[in-house]
């Protein structure tokens, strides 16, 4: 009921399929070509324009249907055709409808297999009822042939664009949601190692207050500094976009380390990277020096970047107390996001605890040379 309401409403076919479908019901004009070379009575023209009116509507709706609406479309056609085969040579026309809405069965074995009822209940009416059988059977043979496969071709054509389009929307679905993740991450990482070090400077400002004011003022302004640059790293990573890279996050985690007094060991090798795989580097960077900070209890932290067979390779070392060889390392938020960006530019990490933390990120330098080409 509510697809025949729609249909009522309008528009009274698909939007998509414009304006042929009004052209192709001027067919029924077929109809009249008797009349034109024969008299005949006022009850004949009345129900003649009887089964017009109630055919219109059923073409109509059957651009609506599928599946066994559709059938039964495809029937009720076949059945004018047969009431009027024994009076009017025109009533084959009803058959290249019901041919055509064999489309709507498509993709799939039942559209021919309707197209092969249609084109069997036309014969068996030209023999049975019709009163001249050849000229009965020549538009549905003829006509309605070609226009059923036509249909059934365009039909899994729509379905196939429909197909696509829903494909589409699944894939930008999709995409919105890596970019979430991506944002979330970074985020994550970002927030994570600049409140580490607030939190940290706050501490020991907390303690110069009463034995030190210059210095308590020193670590004062530079929580403001630390703040802003996190306020401006927010905003660059809503946009996705570094303006540091890694010379920034290694300033970054020598200050962070510095601020809770552990030791910097480097052994930075200069070489070039393209943007995309020095971003990972710059947030693993910046995730494992904050894990440093805030879990390790660590003394001496190493961090080593070095070009060793084809591949970049980040390595970050801490003396930490808190966990031993053997000890079970809690996966977080953070691992799990550098171990996705590393996947995504086709790297690897491996984290594993022995005198303390031990990560190692591996980015192919060929992958983001071609990157930067």
């Amino acid at each position: 009921m509510q697809t025949l309401k729609r249909v009522l409403a309008g528009p009274w076919v698909p939007a998509d399929l414009g304006k042929l479908p009004y052209l192709w019901a001027m067919s029924l004009a077929f109809l009249l070509f008797k009349y034109f070379y024969s008299t005949v009575g006022p009850f004949e023209l009345a129900m003649l324009g009887l089964s017009i009116a109630l055919f219109l509507p059923l073409y109509l709706y059957s651009f609506w249907s599928g599946g066994r609406t559709a059938v039964l479309c495809i029937l009720a056609a076949c059945l004018f055709g047969m009431l009027w085969a024994p009076y009017n040579q025109g009533a084959g026309t009803f058959f290249i409808f019901a041919a055509g809405m064999c489309g709507r069965l498509a993709p799939g074995r039942n559209a021919p297999r309707m197209l092969a009822l249609v084109l069997a209940l036309a014969t068996a009416t030209g023999y049975l009822l019709a009163q001249n059988t050849s000229s009965f059977l020549l538009a549905p043979w003829l006509v309605g042939l070609s226009v059923g496969v036509a249909s059934i071709m365009e039909g899994g054509l729509r379905a196939s664009r429909k197909q696509l389009l829903r494909k589409q929307e699944e894939v930008e679905h999709i995409a919105r949601i890596a970019e979430r993740e991506r944002i979330s991450r970074d985020l994550h990482d970002l927030l994570g190692h600049s409140l580490s070090l607030i939190a940290l400077k706050a501490e020991l400002a907390g303690k110069l207050a009463g034995r030190d004011l210059e210095a308590c003022k020193r670590e004062i302004a530079d929580i403001e500094t630390s703040a802003r640059r996190a306020l401006a790293e927010v905003r660059t990573a809503v946009t996705g976009y570094r303006d540091s890279g890694l010379p920034g996050a290694l300033a970054s985690a020598r200050a962070s380390l510095a601020a809770a007094g552990v030791e910097l060991r480097e052994d930075i090798q200069q070489f070039a990277l393209a943007p995309a795989p020095e971003h990972v580097l710059a947030l693993a960077l910046r995730e494992a020096v904050t894990n440093v900070v805030r879990h390790a209890g660590a003394t001496r932290c190493t961090i080593a970047l070095a070009l060793e067979q084809g591949s970049a390779v980040l390595r970050v070392l801490d003396d930490g107390d808190r966990l031993r060889a053997g000890d079970e390392l809690r996966v977080g938020n953070g691992l799990t996001g550098m171990r996705e960006r590393a996947s995504s530019v086709g790297g690897q990490l491996l984290v594993s605890v022995d005198k303390g933390l031990r990560l190692e990120l591996r980015l192919p330098v060929k992958d983001m040379e071609g990157e930067a080409a």
